[in-house]
């Protein structure tokens, strides 16, 4: 017979001039059959389990918040899916690759905002390519500058003179900078670890506004609000 998996059980051919060995014969082609039917049934389950995907539910962008764990404390950042979902999904998706792990806060002012997201502090700088010239080397975000106020917390998009030059350096805002409304896209705003801005915001910096000692992004943890 077929078993489920194809295997054939043939019967053996008995000696009618011996019981004993009849027997015996029948009991040993009962045991291979079964142990065919076994190997059968485990191979169909283990192509089935190879035959699996693993489904990977989609992001809720909306509903995403992003620890940044920084030298100076974490700094937790919620976002505004609704007022500008590609800035959301470029930031959220950047950081889920591991993008802005090891980068630091290339340009600090006090009572003003504190600016990171270039791949380019994660090595010692090159002339050529100085810190606050670097992005994700993908296509750039078009402008999304919406109705938010740069208010103190904002968290909004660096960019060039080029309105739809977004790409992955970022700002937080220290002190209320309405002057920055309708010009840059705000995409979130930190909902705890503000002492920590601060911090990074007073240490102490160069000319060209860059601390003196590197604050890095060790890594950024991506989370879901609870409802």
């Amino acid at each position: 017979m077929k078993s489920a998996g194809g295997t054939a059980c043939y019967g053996v051919a008995l000696l009618e001039r011996s019981p004993i060995l009849k027997r015996q014969t029948a009991f040993v082609a009962s045991v291979l059959c079964v142990a065919a039917l076994l190997a059968a049934a485990t191979g169909l389950a283990q192509t089935a389990k190879k035959g699996k995907k693993k489904m990977i539910a989609p992001r809720d962008y909306a509903n995403t918040l992003a620890t940044l764990q920084t030298d100076q404390g974490d700094i937790t950042i919620k976002f505004f899916y609704d007022k500008a979902p590609n800035h959301v999904k470029n930031f959220v998706d950047l950081a889920a690759s591991g993008f802005y792990d090891g980068t630091m806060f290339h340009r600090v002012i006090p009572g003003f905002m504190i600016q990171g997201g270039d791949p380019l502090t994660k090595k010692p700088e090159d002339p050529r390519q100085p810190y606050g010239t670097g992005g994700n080397g993908k296509n750039m975000v078009k402008a999304e500058f919406n109705d938010t106020p740069h208010k103190r917390g904002i968290v909004s998009m660096a960019r060039a003179s080029d309105p739809n030059s977004a790409s992955s350096q970022f700002f937080i805002v220290v002190k209320d900078s309405n002057f920055l409304d309708g010009q840059y896209s705000a995409f979130g705003e930190v909902v705890s670890g503000m002492e920590a801005a601060d911090k990074i915001a007073n240490v102490p910096r160069d000319a060209k506004d860059r601390p003196n000692t590197p604050v890095r992004i060790k890594k950024v943890v991506l989370s879901e609000a609870k409802s």
